[in-house]
């Protein structure tokens, strides 16, 4: 970017903290310098939940100008809450699947992932999760360790190989490849580029003037929707790299 960004957007997962982690002190006083200065946006593949556990409840001695600039997007954007100065949220939307429209995302993705022997017999947690707007498969379980996440799809065949079974059968929904070990089911169109134009619309800051830090800006990855429509954007490969960039960055915006 040629000039200084109005409003800075993040992943949440390996960008601001591990998977399923919360925030180091050290990206905790950062965001909150950052928010100070420019309205700053969390957009991911977690649910709600994630967002208050890995962030909200880290961010200790926020001040109210601080915590009426942070924009919440769980599932991918799906959904969007405002954080209220008491740090209770506030919804502003909430796009939830239909019942019928989770039943056949569940029992598609569990069925092709057996037929592809995707499934893993003990896994860390939930293989499959509700997340009302949003229904995520997580190959090894929703707590499995980051090694073993890592280690299981290097390449990104797997998860290739069973969105593409997974899409062919549910053709009125999205089905994307989400983090290392998941994947994750929609209304069509709803992904975080949506999120990021809406974000556009309500804030009145346009997609131009935003930037975005990821860890899955490549063609397969949920990040890769915010490139594709044109916002600025930093490919990061975990949250040290976010810190540095954001060390630099802040001094760079003016204060309110």
């Amino acid at each position: 970017m040629t000039t200084p960004p109005r409003l800075v957007a993040f992943d949440l997962d390996d960008t601001l903290a591990p998977s399923k982690t919360a925030i180091d002190a050290r990206m905790g006083t950062l965001l909150l310098e950052l928010a100070e200065r420019v309205p700053v946006c969390i957009i991911s593949g977690g649910q709600v939940q994630q967002f208050r556990a890995q962030v909200i409840e880290k961010l200790v001695d926020a001040s109210p100008t601080a915590l009426d600039a942070l924009h919440l997007m769980p599932t991918c954007g799906t959904q969007y809450y405002r954080v209220e100065a008491d740090a209770s949220l506030r919804t502003v939307y909430a796009h939830s699947l239909s019942d019928d429209e989770k039943t056949r995302a569940l029992a598609a993705v569990e069925s092709e992932a057996r037929e592809l022997g995707l499934w893993a017999t003990q896994p860390w947690g939930e293989i499959l999760e509700d997340r009302g707007s949003q229904i995520t498969f997580s190959a090894l379980g929703q707590s499995a360790p980051l090694e073993a996440k890592l280690a299981w799809d290097p390449t990104g065949s797997k998860k290739s190989s069973l969105r593409a079974a997974v899409a062919e059968r549910l053709p009125d929904l999205e089905v994307r490849s989400g983090g290392s070990t998941s994947i994750d089911i929609t209304h069509h169109g709803i992904d975080k580029a949506y999120g990021m134009t809406r974000l556009a619309e309500i804030t009145g800051i346009a997609l131009d003037e935003m930037l975005f830090f990821g860890d899955r800006l490549d063609a397969d990855g949920n990040d890769y929707p915010v490139l594709a429509l044109g916002v600025a954007c930093v490919a990061v490969e975990g949250w040290e790299q976010t810190a540095a960039a954001l060390e630099v960055l802040i001094p760079t915006l003016p204060a309110r």
